[in-house]
């Protein structure tokens, strides 16, 4: 500290142009997509600005509740899947060997080298009526067919008269496995970083003491990775919950996000007033859910383990 006061030049030097980045780019944006929160539509593309919180109201009409209740639901069902999934994932990076761990950990990252429009892109083609899965779902159904042909039991058709190719795209689950797909590296490395920094001298001696596994999972790894579990969670649930393009592709009429509605409202409807009222909703609950990480992180203080 006392290096910089002595030359503040080089202080300023490197301090203004990320300030001047952050206010310009961010804040100012930020403050005029909150200004028209609180105002009117005027004609068509037309706005003035009146302080009304008729914006926000209108938000909490049952038809805004229920898309947001419904957004809450498949963010958080996205959410819990990456973590169930992230955890062994995680560990199996964690104790492998430290050649392979570094490939491992590409495998997880490779995924940010390609635009997740077209990743999103690239599920249509697996989960669509004649994609990929229906043709090993199908391959699957004449194989068990053929094994009850082969053993004198052909009338009994394992699955129907005929195949029929599963609705795997444009419903609610392909948009929660398309949120999945999506974010999921974001679960993994908050994991690993936690799990890697793990004294192992602790399952080892749970274990050598008769826990099973998952008492050694539940009473030691995890209050002990739950920081990292937090993190992944707050990264995860946040961008999924203000997705659009994900249930604008994968998902049908029933699928709706409230980021769909966000987008119609500055697009199609021209109504940036309500657009941004329904933004700022979603910044609130984004304020709320890092306060509160921030409030229970610090209540457990460094993940130790409860006596």
């Amino acid at each position: 500290m006392e290096n910089w006061r002595k030359h503040p030049l080089v202080f300023w030097a490197f301090s203004l142009p990320p300030s001047f980045w952050l206010v310009f780019f961010f804040l100012v944006p930020l403050t005029l997509v909150w200004g028209y929160s609180f105002s009117e539509k005027r004609g068509i593309i037309g706005t003035e600005l009146t302080f009304t919180l008729d914006n926000y109201l209108r938000a909490l009409e049952p038809i805004y509740l229920e898309i947001l209740w419904k957004s809450l639901g498949m963010a958080a069902a996205a959410t819990a899947i990456c973590l169930v999934v992230g955890y062994p994932v995680a560990f199996a990076i964690a104790f492998a060997s430290e050649r392979l761990k570094p490939w491992l950990l590409l495998l997880v990252i490779l995924p940010f080298w390609i635009n997740i429009l077209i990743r999103t892109y690239a599920l249509i083609a697996v989960f669509r009526t004649r994609g990929y899965a229906n043709f090993a779902y199908e391959d699957l159904w004449n194989a068990a067919n053929w094994v009850l042909n082969t053993v004198g039991l052909g009338q009994l058709q394992l699955i129907g008269e005929r195949f029929e190719p599963m609705a795997l795209l444009y419903n609610n689950a392909a948009v929660v496995a398309g949120i999945v797909y999506a974010f999921f590296p974001f679960m993994v490395l908050p994991l690993y970083a936690n799990i890697e920094k793990l004294d192992r001298s602790f399952m080892e001696a749970s274990l050598d003491l008769g826990a099973g596994h998952w008492r050694t999972f539940f009473s030691v790894v995890f209050p002990l990775t739950w920081h990292g579990a937090l993190s992944g969670i707050v990264i995860v649930f946040i961008p999924a919950l203000g997705a659009f393009f994900i249930p604008e592709l994968l998902g049908g009429t029933d699928s709706q996000m409230i980021g769909n509605v966000i987008e119609r409202q500055f697009k199609s409807a021209n109504d940036w007033p309500f657009g941004a009222a329904l933004s700022f909703l979603l910044m609130y609950a984004t304020f709320f859910a890092l306060a509160l990480r921030a409030l229970v992180a610090g209540r457990k203080g460094g993940g130790a383990l409860d006596a």
